[in-house]
């Protein structure tokens, strides 16, 4: 049966099989998120196995997570399986801040397809309003300076 050897990626490459690019590779490594191996040289390599890693840190940080959460969390999964909780704890962290920030998302979208669909309709000769702009402008800081 033949032995089948794993295969190894330089820097650039892997960079850009992952989507990023060597001075955050690097970064990643000095803030002790990836350990990438040595070749007898010293020569930096990478794995398949790094590759699926660096994929899950950057899932997690399409949450959100910050890169000190993130470290916390690689330290506490190279603590095993004692630190479940604390893992929990953190995500929840992540996941509360995720949901203000996604409803903040959320809240954009509306304002933005209310404003196309005003904009279409007003095209379309479905809206009728003739307030100018300027005027809109005099209005919003009117009432700006009210409230103030």
């Amino acid at each position: 049966m033949p032995v089948e050897i794993e295969k190894r990626y330089r820097i650039g490459d892997f960079a850009e099989m992952v989507g990023l690019n060597s001075p955050t590779l690097r970064y990643y490594e000095k803030e002790g998120l990836i350990k990438p191996h040595r070749t007898e040289n010293g020569v930096r390599y990478y794995t398949e196995q790094d590759a699926k890693w660096v994929r899950f840190l950057l899932h997690l940080k399409s949450t959100g997570m910050t890169i000190e959460q993130l470290k916390r969390y690689v330290k506490l999964r190279a603590e095993g399986d004692s630190t479940i909780n604390q893992r929990i704890e953190l995500l929840e962290e992540v996941r509360r801040n995720f949901e203000v920030e996604f409803q903040q998302l959320e809240d954009s979208w509306t304002v933005l397809n209310d404003k196309l669909d005003w904009y279409k309709g007003k095209e379309s000769g479905n809206v009728e309003d003739n307030e100018q702009f300027s005027d809109y402008l005099k209005n919003m800081n009117h009432g700006y300076l009210e409230e103030r």
